[in-house]
């Protein structure tokens, strides 16, 4: 009896998640050519780091005039999941697009994964809003925009899926996205590899059964994990903070934030921290002397550039960060340091965004199995000891990570106090109205 209507539902999500993945996949490939190139300029012609602070006047001043609407970013997109009260304005998709390749040419340290999911989220709800879909199915294609932004950019189509429905509430997957999120992450991969995208090849892991004494060790890094996850994650919010109360003009402050990091440029004397850094990421897997401050330095270098108000992501750098940090533990605890690498890439992530799962299927993705469990068991317990704070505060919560009951409502964690309201029952958390 109800097999016409699963088939419909079903043709339904296939077409609407590839549509979703088509569009994510071609603005992955634009965005993505034209970051290659703007490294590629930056790197022949080192002197353009020196007008950063330009650039950040040019950015802010397009922003102040024409970006109001759209300054939340990968906030903004998780709050119309849940909220959907207006569309996605769809500028947002150019403006992202040019501000971060602007940001990268000119040597900001700042990621992709922002833009993709920007892009994406700005793209799935204008089709939403131009086929007229309903408030329900709407939601379900702004997740699969999330995930065919993340899943092309990366070349992580699984990995892509489940972030897509992971990042949106903290602890929990929403199901009832699954099929579009997939489709739209593997439709967006294949697109963006179609028209020519290659992306970065991670060296494979050593395999390493695990043991007892292995696991004391994975333990160990988790806690090193964690409180560089929770000191970028603080960091960056409160110098945004404390820029935004002492400079209220955004390309002021911009500027300022582009001249703290051509002084740090020249403070450290090298470009490895400047734009994405993956070869310092390759290079956490094979060199054992990788110098011990290489991870402090890059988180420096990115809390200043995204606090100040620079576009970009989070993902790229945190890779850096944490194959770095890697590299550093592996050696101190006697782990292969391509394995400590590659587990710390993907964990500081995990922890940083709240989105254990999709990072333990991204390592997976990148560089192997050889890198499971231990990656798993190392996000799973940086994730818990981040405790209610990440770097996308619009994620709703409803329940705290160490358990207890079900909060009275689902939470944005920027509204979430130091001590939460509990709810008296055990009732699900109720969403917003959509109709």
């Amino acid at each position: 009896m109800n097999i016409p209507r699963s088939a419909r539902s079903l043709a339904q999500w296939l077409l609407l998640g590839a549509l979703v993945g088509g569009v994510c996949g071609v603005a992955s490939a634009v965005f993505l050519f034209l970051l290659e190139k703007a490294t590629a300029l930056r790197e022949l012609h080192p002197g353009l780091v020196y007008t950063l602070p330009l650039a950040g006047l040019v950015i802010g001043a397009l922003y102040a005039k024409w970006g109001a609407p759209i300054r939340g970013g990968n906030n903004l997109i998780i709050d119309t999941v849940h909220e959907g009260d207006r569309q996605v304005p769809l500028r947002m998709a150019p403006m992202v697009l040019l501000g971060t390749v602007l940001t990268h040419l000119f040597g900001g340290s700042a990621g992709r994964e922002g833009t993709a999911v920007q892009m994406g989220g700005s793209l799935a709800d204008a089709l939403a809003h131009r086929l007229r879909v309903s408030p329900e199915t709407r939601r379900e294609l702004l997740a699969a925009g999330i995930a065919g932004g993340f899943g092309s950019v990366f070349g992580t189509p699984i990995a892509g899926a489940v972030f897509g429905l992971e990042v949106v509430v903290v602890g929990r997957l929403g199901y009832e996205a699954l099929l579009p999120a997939l489709v739209a992450s593997v439709v967006g991969d294949l697109v963006t590899r179609g028209l020519g995208i290659d992306h970065t090849v991670y060296p494979t892991p050593t395999a390493l059964p695990l043991s007892a004494g292995v696991l004391a060790k994975w333990l160990v890094f988790a806690v090193a994990v964690a409180g560089v996850a929770i000191l970028f994650v603080e960091g960056t919010h409160r110098l945004k903070k404390l820029l935004e109360g002492r400079i209220p003009s955004l390309p002021l402050r911009m500027a300022v934030g582009g001249l703290a990091v051509v002084g740090l440029w020249k403070l450290v004397g090298t470009d490895a921290y400047l734009g994405l850094g993956v070869p310092t990421i390759v290079r956490a897997f094979v060199d054992p002397a990788l110098p011990e401050s290489a991870f402090a330095w890059k988180l420096l270098f990115t809390a200043v550039t995204l606090g100040a108000g620079f576009l970009g992501g989070e993902v790229t750098p945190l890779f850096f960060v944490g194959a770095a940090l890697g590299n550093v533990l592996a050696r101190l605890l006697g782990l292969p340091v391509d394995l400590g690498a590659a587990v710390g890439m993907a964990a500081l992530f995990a922890a940083a965004a709240n989105t254990p799962l999709a990072l333990s299927i991204m390592a997976v993705e990148l560089v192997g199995a050889s890198v499971l469990p231990h990656v798993a068991i190392v996000a799973t317990m940086a994730y818990l000891l981040t405790g209610q704070r990440g770097i996308y505060p619009a994620q709703r919560i409803a329940r705290l990570k160490h358990g207890g009951p079900l909060l009275a409502r689902l939470m944005p964690l920027r509204e979430l106090p130091s001590e939460p309201p509990e709810s008296k029952g055990e009732p699900e958390p109720k969403e917003p109205s959509r109709d």
